[in-house]
């Protein structure tokens, strides 16, 4: 079957609810760092699904584990019964998560439904009806994890009444100019003081990069500070590591760069390494606070469950995030040195395997949008797959399986380089321009959708 012939399929079977096409790819398989298209062309995987694949591909700890776990299947939920791989993720989620409070593990399919837990479970187990997040923020997709987001591909979602936005710490963009953040801190004090009362406030959602609103890098101890102040009103912090998390930024847990601990830790996406599991990690006085609060009936599969413990067992006896800020350094250098003499190239930042690269216009701050549009689609098809984020859908992401080498970051960052300096050379012609009306133009829009 060709290509054009599986999208076909996949346009008339599938749902455009669920679907982000940037350019028309069709997988049929996946080794490490590569995808395989249909004809058997090989891409370098600089996305692993937006960070889910965090092992790679066909992975032989996670098949080894999940085909364990499937010979002699010990259910399908912990609903109604314990079983020993949820069980042990749960404990091994707890040993490397810091913190002192008697904490316990709540075990869902996506970082979507974490959060949206957290944001129900918070305000009615502490009374308090206010939640704070940032401008910029993704928390997810499901209804209540949009409440309590603030990126501009959510705009027409419902927001949770007791929500109050406000910028994130952009040293390229700083709130009143100040890159430092104490201009940020001051105002969210002011806040906390007068319209959003801190006694009420039950928590605040913060991300120690930002991600989807454009892999944003807070300024040193910013988030420290805000922490301490979150502590002085009692807010408990809630930090979102569902695509940042677990080694990727060359640290066990991204918030571990920050110097503080958040009270509740979000997990999701590398999690399982491809399969569907999150976790969150936060006092037993929040996560017991009732029983049937947030379930679902395949919660705590042992299938997903195995993967994950297979997942962290490796990031763990591999050294993987050590790896990550090994490789992240390569890749980024080898950007920079790539990309500097284009005026396009406004910013490149990150940490480890997490690297964004903002496309300006000019040489100025002003986003290009139909830039990175083009980029993306041009890097595919010289052979790398990589998305665009932002609030203004001007930066590329770079999310890549926490195994990629050294020669692989060298080649992203070419391949990158060249689709760059290439845009405006890019032919897109006959089938190929139809295809790409249809899955891209039709439904990527200026702003980043998901």
């Amino acid at each position: 079957m060709t290509a054009a012939a599986l999208i076909a399929r996949d346009g008339a079977a599938l749902s455009a609810l669920q679907k982000l096409r940037f350019f028309p790819l069709a997988v049929t398989g996946g080794q490490g760092c590569t995808l395989i298209e249909e004809g058997g062309r090989e891409l370098l995987d600089l996305s692993a699904s937006w960070g889910a694949a965090s092992l790679g591909h066909s992975h032989p700890a996670i098949r080894t584990a999940v085909d364990q776990a499937l010979a002699n299947q010990a259910g399908a939920s912990i609903l109604s019964g314990a079983n020993e791989s949820a069980v042990e993720l749960a404990e091994m989620l707890l040993n490397i998560t810091p913190g002192t409070e008697d904490r316990c593990v709540w075990l869902g399919h996506s970082g979507s439904d974490a959060n949206e837990t957290v944001a129900r479970a918070i305000p009615a187990a502490t009374g308090r009806s206010r939640i704070m997040a940032f401008s910029g923020a993704y928390h997810g997709g499901t209804h209540g994890s949009m409440s309590v987001s603030g990126h501009t591909a959510q705009e027409g979602a419902v927001k949770a009444s007791g929500l109050t936005l406000v910028p994130y710490p952009d040293p390229l963009r700083p709130f009143e100019g100040d890159p430092s953040g104490e201009a940020l801190l001051a105002h969210i004090e002011r806040l906390l003081a007068t319209s959003c009362p801190g006694d009420e406030v039950a928590c605040f959602f913060m991300e120690p990069i930002q991600a989807d609103g454009g892999l944003i890098v807070p300024p040193a101890n910013f988030l420290k500070r805000l922490s301490q102040l979150c502590a002085r009103y009692g807010i408990l912090t809630v930090c979102d590591e569902v695509k940042v998390g677990l080694g990727r930024t060359g640290l066990t847990h991204c918030f571990e760069h920050e110097g503080f601990i958040p009270d509740i830790l979000v997990l999701g996406k590398g999690l399982g390494g491809g399969l569907p599991v999150s976790a969150v990690i936060g006092p037993s006085r929040i996560m017991n606070y009732a029983t049937a609060f947030s379930m679902q009936t395949l919660h705590g599969n042992p299938i997903c469950a195995s993967a994950a413990l297979a997942v962290l067992t490796t990031i763990q006896a591999e050294g993987l995030a050590r790896k990550a800020r090994d490789v992240g350094s390569i890749l980024m250098d080898e950007i920079s040195r790539a990309t500097s003499n284009l005026p396009e190239v406004g910013d490149i930042r990150g940490r480890g395997l997490a690297i964004g690269v903002e496309l300006v216009k000019d040489g100025s701050h002003d986003p290009d949008a139909d830039l990175a549009r083009k980029v993306v689609y041009r890097a595919w098809q010289i052979g790398a797959v990589f998305y665009y984020v932002g609030m203004n859908s001007n930066v590329l992401e770079l999310t890549p399986p926490l195994i990629l080498s050294d020669d692989e970051a060298r080649t992203g960052a070419r391949i990158l380089a060249q689709a760059i300096i290439s845009r405006s050379h890019m032919m897109i012609t006959g089938k190929a321009s139809r295809i790409l009306c249809a899955a891209v133009i039709l439904s990527i829009k200026p702003r980043y959708m998901f």
